[in-house]
């Protein structure tokens, strides 16, 4: 069929996304897959027995357009309790179908023609598309390596009078960086008497290493007022593919967002909802989720401890950086397509996280597998 020539693309320059290419193509190589952050273990039976409960008692109608209100009030407890901040979970926190939907549904319903939105490269591959969908203009800002933090003065420069949105990621995907406090305090002095509104990516907020605390914007009333925060059920329970997340932002933003959400995805799946309303009673669910996945980046990167790849261990997320410097001088995504044909396994080139190719020699690899997975991936690793 041919493609009508009255249709004119409102997204020229973006074609299949590299976890689609990627996954392909370890599929069609028989290949280990750290490439996609999905686990390849189950989640938890106690959270799957009770999804088919409420499926079998006839919970499986429209729920509320805002999402279940016992699951927001057990958000509200929960954001409280770790973050000392107060939210409303009638006004305030939205239950969302994942976290790409709530950072779309957010960006359009604030952002207008040339409003400019600032975000820091590499960055998650959703942003710059719903920017340009609703007309902004995207301005980038580059973490400085290796340690990929944030040149405020570079941010403080770029801001003016059309500097409508900035987008913050932590812990950050692909890098596994984290935001400090200062870096908090930074932001909050660049915005305040500013009529920019933030969006706090936090899906991997529980996901965070070594002793480290998760610097959500909720701890900084100044910042969580203009803050909308965006969190995922998927990351947290293992179960990315119910695409489930929530929202939480003051009681304005909240409204405008809801306009959006309503008419996009309306409500989002309710047996799933009450499941999670009864999950999360139980703390250590997500309490203890950063103790998991930090002995499963230990256990992965003391198996490649003496490979020629380089690297320091990530600090969120479940994603780590290996550098390849000592290896190879092919560019990264060439590399990464190599490593699937000719050695069976997967991961994603870092230099397509930004909008003109930045090649630092860096691939990246998702931990969130079983043991046997992660061996297997060392070995390969290993012979490289």
């Amino acid at each position: 069929m041919n493609y009508p020539n009255f249709i004119n693309s409102k997204l020229p320059n973006v074609g299949t996304t590299i976890f689609t290419i990627m996954g392909k193509l370890a599929a069609d190589n028989n290949a280990i897959n750290l490439s996609q952050g999905f686990p390849d273990f189950s989640c938890n039976e106690e959270l799957i027995g009770l999804v088919n409960k409420y499926m079998m008692t006839g919970h499986n109608q429209y729920a509320p357009m805002e999402g279940l209100m016992s699951l927001r009030k057990i958000l509200a407890e929960k954001t409280e309790d770790i973050y000392s901040a107060k939210y409303d979970p009638e006004s305030e926190i939205t239950i969302t179908s994942g976290a790409t939907q709530a950072i779309f549904t957010a960006i359009t319903a604030i952002v207008r023609e040339n409003d400019e939105v600032i975000i820091f490269e590499p960055a998650y591959d959703c942003y710059q598309p719903a920017i340009e969908l609703n007309g902004g203009k995207t301005m980038y800002v580059s973490l400085k390596a290796p340690n990929y933090s944030i040149d405020w003065e570079e941010v403080k420069k770029m801001i003016n009078h059309r500097t409508k949105m900035i987008i913050i990621n932590t812990p950050h995907n692909p890098t596994g960086s984290i935001m400090s406090s200062r870096d908090m305090a930074k932001l909050e002095k660049l915005t305040q008497g500013t009529d920019i509104v933030i969006i706090s990516d936090e899906v991997y907020e529980h996901i965070i290493f070594d002793g480290y605390e998760h610097q959500s914007i909720a701890r900084f009333p100044k910042l969580a007022e203009r803050s909308i925060i965006i969190s995922s059920f998927g990351k947290t329970f293992h179960a990315t593919g119910w695409k489930m997340g929530y929202c939480v932002a003051p009681k304005k933003l909240t409204a405008e967002f809801r306009k959006v959400h309503q008419f996009l995805v309306f409500s989002c799946n309710t047996p799933i909802q009450y499941a999670l309303a009864d999950f999360l009673k139980k703390k250590d669910n997500y309490l203890e989720l950063g103790n998991f996945y930090q002995k499963k980046r230990d256990h992965f990167i003391e198996l490649i401890k003496n490979s020629k790849f380089q690297f320091e261990p990530s600090a969120g997320t479940y994603f780590q950086l290996l550098r390849y410097k000592e290896i190879s001088k092919e560019k990264d995504t060439d590399f990464a397509v190599r490593l699937i044909k000719e050695f069976g396994i997967a991961s994603i080139p870092i230099s397509v996280f930004y909008h003109e190719a930045v090649d630092n020699h860096v691939l990246r690899f998702c931990f969130a597998k079983r043991e046997e997975t992660l061996e297997k991936a060392a070995e390969i690793l290993n012979r490289i």
